[in-house]
C-alpha cells in the first residue's frame, strides 16, 4: 500500500472517528437532553408545539455534528491520533529518538491543519498532493528511528567494539611469535576475518552516525516546510511556490528512503545483527 493510499485510508477512518466524536460530544448530549425535556412538556416552552421543538433539536444536533466534521483542528487532531497508532512513538525506547518521532507527527498535524484551512481549489489540491508525500516522509523518519533505536540498544555490537580491537591485537602479537608455517597461515586467515568484521562494524557505526545527522536535518527541513505552508496564499500558484514545496518534500522523501534502504542492507534491526 502506497503512502497516498495509507493517508486516504486513515482519512476515512478519521471521518468515522470524528462522526463518533460529534455524536458523543457533550454539546450533542446537551442538545438531545434539552430536546427530550421540552418534547415532553406539552405544549412546551414559549407555547410552541413540542413537535417543533423536536425539529429544532434535530437541526441543532445536525449543526453540532456538521461543525465537528468540518472543523479543521478536530480533523487534523484525529488524523494525528491515527498516524500515532500506525507509527507508534512508544515502540521507540530511546527518549531522544521518541521525541523526534513525536515532533515529526506534530509537524504533520499542524501542516494538515493548515491544508484543511485552505479554500477548495487548485492550491488545496497541490497541498493535498504534498501532504501525501509528507506521510511518506514521516513514515521514513519513523523507520529510521526504529533502526537507530535498535542499533543503540544492541549490546552485542557494543561488546564487539570493545573486544574486537583487543582480539586483533592479541592475534597479531601471536602471529608475530609463531614460527610454524601452517599455524601462521591459519592465524592470517583468522586475522583477515576479524579485520573484515572490524571494518564492517566501523562502516556500520559511520552509517548510523550519518543516519542520526539525517534525522536532525529532516526535522529541520520539516519545520521549514511548516513555515512555508503558512506563507502559501492564492498567489502561490502563480509564483510556483506550491510546486517548489512539493519538490522539496519529494527530495526529502527520496533521501530518507535511500538511507533506510541502505541501512537495511547492512543491519537487520529486527534481529539486531549485521546484514
Amino acid at each position: 500500500m502506497t503512502m497516498t493510499e495509507i493517508r486516504s485510508e486513515l482519512q476515512k477512518q478519521a471521518q468515522s472517528a470524528i462522526l463518533q466524536y460529534a455524536i458523543f460530544r457533550w454539546e450533542s448530549a446537551a442538545v438531545i437532553a434539552f430536546t427530550l425535556v421540552v418534547y415532553f412538556l406539552a405544549p412546551g416552552p414559549l407555547g410552541l408545539p413540542r413537535e417543533l421543538w423536536l425539529l429544532l433539536g434535530a437541526v441543532a444536533l445536525g449543526l453540532v455534528i456538521y461543525s465537528s466534521l468540518t472543523d479543521a483542528d478536530t480533523n487534523a487532531r484525529v488524523l494525528l491520533s491515527l498516524f500515532q497508532e500506525k507509527f507508534d512513538p512508544g515502540k521507540v525506547k530511546n527518549r531522544a529518538l521518541r521525541k523526534e518521532v513525536e515532533t515529526a507527527l506534530e509537524y504533520q498535524r499542524r501542516i494538515e491543519l493548515q491544508i484543511r484551512k485552505q479554500r477548495p481549489g487548485l492550491i488545496r489540491e497541490r497541498l493535498e498532493d504534498a501532504a501525501n508525500q509528507l506521510s511518506a516522509w514521516v513514515s521514513n523518519i519513523y523507520q529510521l528511528a526504529l533502526r537507530l533505536d535498535a542499533f543503540q540498544a544492541d549490546d552485542l555490537l557494543a561488546r564487539e567494539r570493545i573486544e574486537l580491537p583487543k582480539e586483533i591485537e592479541a592475534l597479531t602479537a601471536k602471529r608475530q611469535r609463531e614460527r610454524e608455517v601452517a599455524l601462521q597461515q591459519q592465524l592470517d586467515q583468522v586475522l583477515e576475518s576479524k579485520g573484515r568484521q572490524w571494518q564492517t562494524l566501523r562502516q556500520l557505526d559511520a552509517r548510523m552516525k550519518q543516519a542520526e545527522l539525517q534525522m536532525d536535518q529532516s526535522l529541520t527541513a520539516l519545520a521549514t516546510v511548516y513555515s512555508q505552508v503558512h506563507l502559501l496564499d492564492a498567489e502561490a500558484i502563480n509564483s510556483g511556490r506550491a510546486e517548489r514545496l512539493r519538490t522539496d518534500i519529494l527530495e526529502q522523501v527520496a533521501r530518507l528512503n535511500d538511507l533506510v534502504s541502505s541501512l537495511n542492507e547492512v543491519y537487520d534491526y529486527n534481529t539486531k545483527g549485521l546484514g
